[in-house]
């Protein structure tokens, strides 16, 4: 994390000029009232060359599978920023449907492309319709655009955009997030969305307090509540206590040191309950945390020492080499992995460090905090997290990436692979392993005859 956004300064620095869901078909009006059938950006099209390939959204079949050689033609630009306001307009469709596919459309574009000027334009317009949509729509529409909500501010940066749009729709994910009526689907993505809005745009250290209360609140409602108890039995909310503790991790992670004591000492005893839940996913949420914060207690005291720890590590070997047949093989693989690393972090302070590669670029993710904050936006921006770690100014300075890495035509036609080649190569892989596999079962013929 860079320096500007560690735990004593609340507010983070960077640039403003910084940086899904299957796609729907839904129907656009055009002039003389005529309808025809739009294909909203979909995940598949999440590439630099494909988002930058239409031509208009008069037919989904225009798309090409590759792009065009030189990635900001200015013709090609026009055609996608014409695309992307017939999606704003169908945001206020009456079709749910609709709606929802025009939001995931823009969602998934914004994800894929750095668009900082052409949302400035329409900031206003773009924040009523996710305003409009979070207060009228069911759980998908909601879903759809609470994640649109945190990708408009992670394509402005930290600034005064950002801070209005959290001004206007913080208020309302939040009162979702705390509707007992509301779906648990739309609950737990407003929770991972607020949290990354308010990480991006908080400005009063007071309000990035009260984040951090209201996400308290509700996690710690899967807090043991026996001492006597065998462990934690899932519930239908269990989902939204995983994202609203994730959130607060990731919250926890940009507050002033005094806050994070104060947070440390409320909760540091109380977290290893969430261990002994039976939801796995809760389990390595709790363990992650866990780790996370043992790393941020010894940042601030090198000789941290924890009255428990004999006992969590206990319970972390036991999830380490967890062998309960009673759980899925898929859920035991998964935590091992994940409990292997947790207990190296308590016990021996490290950390197996990741390589993440993006262009001719790599970074290394060296410390817990860093993994959190990396697979938050991931979750976020989906496939087109790679594209923000090459191009958005803010998430490079998050990471300490320095300023965008300026690639010329040439050296873009060189990381490119066309079509044909893919083709070729996918082809010689085939016969390879249809070579490979005709060669063993003659073995296994020879074999036979043999005996």
């Amino acid at each position: 994390m860079p320096k500007n956004k560690k735990r004593n300064a609340p507010h983070r620095g960077g640039s403003s000029s910084g940086g899904g869901s299957g796609a729907a078909t839904a129907t656009a009006a055009t002039a003389g009232d005529q309808h025809r059938h739009i294909q909203p950006f979909s995940d598949e099209d999440a590439s630099i060359e494909t988002m930058s390939h239409c031509s208009g959204y008069s037919d989904p079949s225009s798309f090409a599978e590759d792009g065009p050689e030189v990635l900001d033609e200015e013709g090609t630009q026009e055609d996608l920023e014409y695309k992307l306001k017939g999606l704003i307009d169908l945001t206020l469709d009456k079709s749910a449907k609709t709606r929802q596919a025009a939001l995931e459309g823009i969602k998934n574009a914004l994800a894929s492309k750095m668009l900082y000027e052409f949302i400035l334009e329409r900031r206003m317009t773009l924040t009523d319709s996710v305003e409009r949509c979070l207060k009228k729509g069911k759980s998908d529409e909601q879903r759809a655009a609470a994640v649109l909500a945190s990708v408009l501010c992670v394509q402005l940066g930290p600034g005064i955009e950002s801070e209005e749009i959290l001004k206007t729709l913080g208020p309302i994910l939040k009162k979702i997030m705390c509707d007992g009526t509301a779906s648990v689907q739309a609950r737990q993505t407003c929770a991972t969305c607020f949290g990354v809005c308010s990480f991006i745009a908080t400005d009063d250290i007071t309000e990035l307090y009260s984040t951090l209360d209201c996400l308290e609140n509700i996690f710690t409602k899967s807090y043991l509540k026996d001492k006597d108890s065998n462990g934690i039995c899932s519930t239908p909310s269990t989902v939204l206590h995983i994202s609203s503790l994730l959130s607060w991790t990731l919250l926890l992670t940009i507050c002033p040191i005094s806050e994070v004591k104060k947070r440390l000492e409320m909760h540091f005893h109380k977290l290893p309950s969430l261990l002994s839940c039976d939801d796995v996913n809760m389990r390595i949420a709790a363990g992650e945390s866990l780790a996370l914060l043992f790393e941020l207690a010894r940042e601030m005291e090198t000789d941290f020492f924890y009255e428990d720890i004999e006992s969590l590590t206990q319970m972390l070997r036991a999830l380490a080499t967890d062998g309960n047949k009673h759980r899925a093989k898929v859920d035991k693989r998964k935590q091992r992995s994940v409990f292997r690393d947790v207990l190296r972090a308590v016990e021996e302070r490290d950390f197996p460090t990741e390589t993440v590669k993006f262009g001719p670029e790599r970074m290394y993710i060296d410390t817990w905090v860093k993994k959190h904050t990396y697979d938050t936006f991931k979750e976020i921006l989906g496939s087109g997290m790679q594209y923000h770690l090459q191009s958005n100014e803010f998430l490079r300075n998050v990471f300490e990436l320095g300023p965008p890495v300026m690639l010329d035509a040439a050296m873009l036609k060189t990381m490119k692979i066309s079509r044909f080649e893919r083709h070729l190569y996918n082809s010689a892989a085939f016969k390879a392993r249809t070579k490979a596999r005709s060669k063993c079962r003659d073995k296994r013929a020879d074999v036979g005859e043999v005996f």
